[in-house]
């Protein structure tokens, strides 16, 4: 049994914040619900996202307008004069070899980021700041649970080809809940096998929480999804005997 000076717990680090005006090289539709937008440009130079989950921030300022990206100093940010225009936090994407960052925005009505992403196109400026932070979560637990809906699949995704690189993949298990049944192309050659929930059924996605089993040691959870179904997730399907140092539950959104 693993003492609580040797279990692998994930590491939270800081990271220097940096707003970037960067510029987008290409779009492209990657999936049925997903439009990917690739960035890159000087100020993408020093760019780091060591959590799979990292969030950065983009700013979408109103069309035909410029967004001066702010300054960081010791006294804290710098904004400039004006209105500060719509912001999202969406996980990145980055190819260190190729020095682009891409993100897969979900498409769907009525979201500013959902539009910009529909809009884009090569020359097109996206300001970005971050990731101010992270949570290093060791690849290597034997065993990993997944619990995820649309807007945390970027993140699953950069998860699952980390743990496909591995010497010796773990035993993982993942359960996704999306609107409609297309929407799964977008994990289809992801590595890993999926348990789908179509229709965003709450009730659905406890009864299969509720019936995976958690190993006593060497696991780790993710849940993330809309606020009040992740607390209602953590709260009732996960026992009091798992460790809360390797649970990571996370709201991505929040239902209006």
């Amino acid at each position: 049994m693993a003492t609580l000076t040797d279990k692998k717990y994930p590491k939270r680090v800081r990271n220097e914040l940096r707003f970037r005006e960067l510029t987008v090289l290409r779009v492209e539709r990657i999936s049925e619900a997903f439009q990917r937008i690739v960035l890159g440009g000087e100020a993408l130079e020093g760019f780091t996202s060591p959590g799979f989950d990292d969030h950065t921030k983009l700013f979408f300022p109103e069309p035909g307008s410029h967004f001066a990206p702010p300054t960081v100093t010791d006294e804290g940010i710098v904004w400039a004069e004006g209105v500060r225009p719509a912001s999202r936090d969406y996980t990145p994407l980055f190819d260190a070899q190729r020095n682009e960052l891409a993100y897969d925005f979900f498409i769907h009505e009525g979201g500013v980021a959902s539009q910009w992403a529909m809009k884009a196109k090569a020359g097109d400026k996206l300001t970005i700041g971050g990731p101010r932070g992270s949570l290093v979560v060791p690849e290597d637990y034997a065993w990993q649970l997944y619990v995820a809906d649309e807007s945390g699949m970027p993140a699953l995704l950069r998860r699952f080809k980390a743990l496909l690189a591995l010497p010796s993949r773990p035993q993982v298990k993942a359960i996704v809940t999306v609107a409609d049944a297309s929407y799964q192309d977008y994990l289809a050659d992801c590595g890993f096998e999926i348990d789908w929930v179509i229709g965003h059924s709450e009730e659905a996605v406890a009864a299969k929480l509720k019936a995976v089993a958690v190993p006593e040691e060497d696991y780790f959870l993710w849940l993330t999804g809309e606020g009040t179904v992740v607390k209602s997730l953590l709260d009732n399907c996960i026992s009091d005997a798992i460790d809360p140092q390797l649970v990571r539950s996370q709201a991505y959104w929040h239902q209006k």
